[in-house]
């Protein structure tokens, strides 16, 4: 949304500093994300009074002027191409040196024989419009020497709002404004329009009606469920050319191109009020009549985009006697359009279901502003001064008669929404004391209506917020106009719940905490992307065409953040992310069934140096992760993620898997990524989250009898894992073997065939006596014969 600071100015009378203003609106209702100032570059162009036109000795069509330019170097001449030049009239001058829009920069230059110094200017090169064959005469007091921008009021900021989706009434200037003067103090008046005078007949002519007659043009309302209210109006006499200057700077100042006066009317009250409006010509409307009806399945109707489009019942169509006209809330057709022969109008304001607009715009795939306002939901209840605004501008801009009264079609009228405050719980929920004054105060200055009713206050709530419907909302309110940063933010006494969090949010909870602690940062990514799988949910109307599916996998989501840490030139990543991921749902025979299947998953990724580097390092380099790192941070994710799962290396020695009970869990191994030449290795993993949490650790009281530590260098032939050896191990020397962990392994010439060395250290105790010597040795014994008949594991000779 576009907002401009001088449009804002002209409604609440005051001059405003667009820092401020835009500081301000950030902090209470919607986030300015940039401010972009206008024809700014215009601050070295001057006012200038032409004093004396000759025709130029060298070229017929050329003209030396005598200009002056005020200061005390006298008058200048200028060389000129215009036709339109005249002694006495101000223009406006580029001197030598200054620079225009789009850089051109002016130097003094001949031209044809003749010495220019600096230029008269048309709108076009000021970037004020296209019109390039006249110089852009100027209708101001100002002397000689004024600065352009200082004569004529045309330097502007536009604010780039990121309107939230449920403050529709911040989609157009009043609705800012009325913000505004709520933060910064004002009174929000809609500005004079030039040449308007009063609308007679003056209002709206309603009743709990759905036809009627409004001047010769029939009405019918045959869809109060699409399109609850209907007001229409009759112009006639209008002339339809193009918007005065003033009219077309407004819209200018928001993003929008001029097309003529009568379009431009209605799109400055959409701008404006937040109020889409149509102009039909009359002429072109069968009947003539207006039909607000459903649509009949495959209706055609070829819209202003010059897209033939079918219509389907579950659409809302504005139609003249026989054919459809518009598509109601979305976009209109070339076959009712107002063109330059258009003399008599019909004005269209009606207020079309939300949801209703937002299912055609997404069918038909056509967005619009009115479209985009529409689904948002408009004030129901301002119409009637919508229209009345309107029909100012358009007999201002356009001329025309309004021989009768709009007629206002509305089967079931709404009152408007009445919620109950109370001061008390305004207190309760923000902690702090808010004077029951303040508290209306607060809500009028954004048109809201507060009466006292016993201890509670009745607030009335304006048609244009249709996102506040309960006490919460209406505290909200009085919390951001108050000043969230005016809450207190220290921690005060409160009652803990009793009811535990949710055995999801528990699992998620404990494995966050726990990579933290193994110094890994969490990373949020979006679940959507290219399919990564066969079996990956496609989404049914996608952004775009690399966000079309949702994802089976938070790896390659992850890849793509360390490829954007790289591009930032950091070498040392280490993220992690718990989130939901998805499949497609099989019935059966595989045929796709339901709902996609989704379960929480943990991923992870691990890159560069080891441990951050330390000064008593010197020039020693940090050595790289390794697989053997991405094995202690896998088995610490699988720990938390899903106890009881088993950790086994993959068959081809670069990974390994996470299974529970035969199903796969998770794997880890490296990965591949655009990486530049100075990265290290890229590992990752990805484990499924379980909800069942680990068994707590119980006591244990310190062992009071001494252990026996042995060392066990055995040779393991080819594909022996040492896990499978430490299971022989753990079962043969059961409640004496309190520890068991590698601390060497060899590979070498002396040992060949695949074969390789592992040294094991055993740590024998017996809790309740001293441990001898030879029960040890008994034990060991066992072992070593275990592991020669089961793995063909021996005991290696020294």
């Amino acid at each position: 949304m576009i907002v401009s600071r001088r449009w804002l100015e002209a409604l609440l009378g005051r001059s405003l500093d667009v820092r401020e203003v835009a500081e301000r609106l950030t902090m209470t209702c919607a986030a300015v994300e940039t401010v972009v100032p206008l024809h700014q570059d215009l601050g070295d162009v001057l006012v200038a009074q032409v004093l004396e036109t000759k025709p130029h000795p060298n070229a017929d069509r050329l003209t030396l002027c005598m200009v002056d330019v005020g200061g005390s170097g006298g008058p200048v001449e200028v060389v000129c191409g215009a036709p339109n030049v005249q002694a006495g009239k101000k223009y406006p001058f580029a001197p030598v040196g200054a620079e225009l829009p789009g850089g051109l920069k002016l130097e003094r230059r001949k031209i044809r024989g003749v010495e220019s110094n600096g230029m008269l200017c048309s709108a076009k090169e000021l970037g004020l419009g296209q019109d390039h064959a006249g110089i852009l005469e100027l209708d101001t007091p100002a002397a000689p020497g004024t600065r352009f921008l200082d004569a004529v009021p045309i330097s502007d900021d536009q604010l780039v709002l990121d309107v939230p989706a449920n403050r529709p009434d911040l989609l157009c200037q009043k609705g800012v404004a009325r913000e505004v003067a709520a933060v910064l103090g004002g009174t929000v008046k809609l500005p004079e329009i030039p040449g308007a005078h009063a609308v007679t007949p003056s209002g709206a002519r309603g009743r709990p009606s759905d036809k009627g007659k409004v001047d010769g043009v029939e009405l019918r309302l045959e869809d109060p469920e699409g399109c609850p209210r209907y007001i229409a109006a009759v112009i006639r006499g209008a002339r339809v050319g193009p918007s005065p200057a003033w009219l077309g700077a407004r819209l200018a100042a928001v993003g929008q191109r001029s097309i003529n006066n009568v379009v431009d009317a209605t799109n400055y009250i959409l701008f404006e009020l937040n109020q889409p409006l149509h102009a039909f010509d009359l002429a072109r409307l069968r009947g003539p009549a207006v039909v607000i009806r459903r649509a009949r399945a495959g209706e055609p109707i070829t819209t202003l985009d010059g897209v033939a489009r079918k219509l389907t019942p579950e659409m809302t169509a504005i139609c003249d006697a026989e054919r459809p006209t518009i598509v109601a809330g979305v976009m209109g057709s070339a076959e009712s359009e107002v063109s330059d022969k258009t003399t008599d109008l019909v004005l269209e304001c009606a207020y079309f279901q939300p949801t209703r607009i937002r299912r055609t715009r997404r069918a038909l795939g056509l967005t619009s502003e009115s479209s985009y306002r529409f689904e948002r939901g408009i004030d129901l209840l301002g119409m009637p001064d919508a229209m009345r605004r309107a029909i100012e501008v358009i007999t201002a801009v356009a001329g025309g008669e309004l021989r009768e009264a709009p007629l206002d079609l509305w089967p079931k009228p709404e009152q408007p929404r009445t919620v109950f405050l109370r001061p008390a719980r305004v207190n309760h929920l923000l902690g702090v004391d808010v004077p029951r004054g303040d508290v209306e105060r607060l809500l009028s200055a954004v048109g809201f209506v507060a009466a006292p009713k016993d201890e509670r206050l009745a607030v009335q709530v304006p048609g244009w917020r249709p996102d506040v419907a309960r006490e919460a909302d209406l505290i909200e309110e009085v919390a951001r106009l108050r000043g969230y940063d005016a809450l207190p933010d220290e921690l005060r006494p409160y009652r803990p719940g009793t009811v535990p969090d949710a055995p999801p949010l528990r699992a998620r909870t404990r494995v966050r905490e726990q990579l933290v602690r193994a110094g890994m940062l969490e990373a949020r990514t979006i679940p959507l992307g290219a399919p990564d799988a066969p079996d990956a949910v496609e989404i049914r109307n996608p952004l775009s065409a690399e966000e079309s599916h949702l994802r089976s996998r938070l790896l390659p989501g992850l890849v793509r953040r360390v490829e954007h840490n790289w591009a930032g030139s950091v070498r040392d990543v280490r993220l992690f992310e718990v989130g939901t991921v998805f499949k497609t749902g099989k019935g059966e025979g595989g045929r796709v069934k339901g709902a996609p299947e989704e379960w929480t998953s943990l991923a992870g990724v691990l890159t560069g140096a080891r441990r951050p580097r330390h000064w008593s390092d010197g020039d020693a380099k940090v050595p790289d992760m390794d697989l053997w790192d991405l094995k202690y941070h896998f088995e610490l994710a699988v720990q938390v993620a899903a106890p009881g799962a088993l950790v086994q290396p993959l068959q081809d020695g670069r990974g390994w898997a996470a299974t529970a009970g035969g199903a796969p869990l998770g794997w880890a191994g490296s990965l591949e990524a655009d990486a530049p030449r100075w990265a290290a290795a890229l590992f990752g993993f990805e484990v499924s989250v379980s909800e069942s949490a680990p068994e707590r650790p119980a006591y244990r009281p310190l062992p009071a009898t001494p252990a026996i530590v042995h060392d066990l260098a055995l040779v393991l032939p080819a594909g022996v894992a040492a896990e499978a050896v430490a299971v022989v191990l753990q079962r043969v020397g059961g409640t004496l073997l309190e520890q068991l962990e590698v601390f060497d392994e060899y590979r070498g010439p002396k040992l060949t065939g695949g074969k390789r060395g592992v040294a094991w250290r055993l740590t024998f105790r017996e809790p309740t006596r001293t441990l001898r010597e030879a029960e040890v040795e008994k034990v060991i014994t066992a072992a070593l014969k275990a592991l020669e008949e089961e793995l063909d594991v021996r005991r290696r000779a020294s």
